[in-house]
């Protein structure tokens, strides 16, 4: 089977640090692969390089067996790649149901007119309906974007990115600045999203306890590198991980006190 998303000798560096090290990874279709590592082992870094926000300096990244190491954010979008960040992207002055229908719109090929009438959209509206009530946003849809709270926030985020038929879901710490309420809903979102089966999922979360209950592999990275990639079954019982992952968090807690 062709993996759906590739990387080959991955690397960028930055004033003659390495942020990351010839990373090599192979994600199959409709798989959900987690990233973990201490905090600066090139996480973020790796997520910019696959979504296009970084050019390597060297390596390759392929897309459904395309190289798409020069593609820009928006065309690597197009062609089916959606990242969301740690900080929330949506248009605040719209309504939760007008951010996903333009995501509709968007991946139609249509462009907004601002003096046609609404019901022209109405199969796009339907279609945002759709993608809300997957995200258990439906009963909010015709709140301003601003008004709601972060973790909704995150959620409007995954319905777009679901709006544009992406394939791939490239999500970095989706439960970022939640409130321990706010937390289950999200998990929620992202177990529907993999139970559907039809997409492949690239999280970098924090939260262990969600990585191990969701996730098909998990990639450790540190100080750049590939350290381990497995189930989580393998990555728990490997001896390296444990002792390069666990000993950067008790260094992290240790700069912090």
């Amino acid at each position: 089977m062709t993996a759906i998303l590739e990387t080959k000798n991955l690397s960028i560096i930055f004033g003659g640090h390495t942020a990351v090290d010839a990373v090599s990874i192979s994600v199959p279709p409709n798989h959900f692969k987690s990233i973990i590592g201490p905090n600066g082992a090139g996480k973020t870094t790796f997520f910019n390089l696959l979504s296009g926000q970084l050019t390597p300096t060297e390596g390759q990244v392929f897309f459904k067996g395309k190289e798409i190491t020069k593609l820009s954010p928006t065309k690597r979008t197009r062609a089916g790649i959606g990242r969301s960040f740690q900080i929330t992207n949506v248009f605040p002055n719209l309504t939760v149901i007008e951010n996903v229908r333009l995501a509709v719109q968007s991946h139609a090929g249509i462009r907004y007119q601002m003096f046609k009438h609404f019901r022209s959209y109405k199969k796009f509206e339907e279609q945002a309906e759709e993608w809300l009530k997957l995200v258990l946003l439906d009963d909010r849809k015709d709140a301003l974007a601003m008004n709601l709270a972060h973790g909704e926030k995150r959620k409007l985020e995954i319905a777009m990115l679901l709006a544009l038929n992406t394939e791939v879901l490239l999500l970095d710490e989706p439960t970022a600045g939640m409130s321990l309420e706010e937390v289950p809903a999200i998990l929620d979102v992202i177990r529907k999203i993999k139970q559907r089966g039809d997409r492949t999922i690239v999280l970098i979360e924090h939260k262990m306890d969600m990585i191990m209950d969701l996730s098909d592999t998990i990639m450790v990275l540190f100080n750049g590198a590939l350290l381990a990639d497995g189930t989580p079954e393998e990555i728990m019982k490997n001896e390296t991980v444990q002792s390069a992952y666990l000993g950067g968090l008790h260094r992290e807690h240790a700069a912090k006190a």
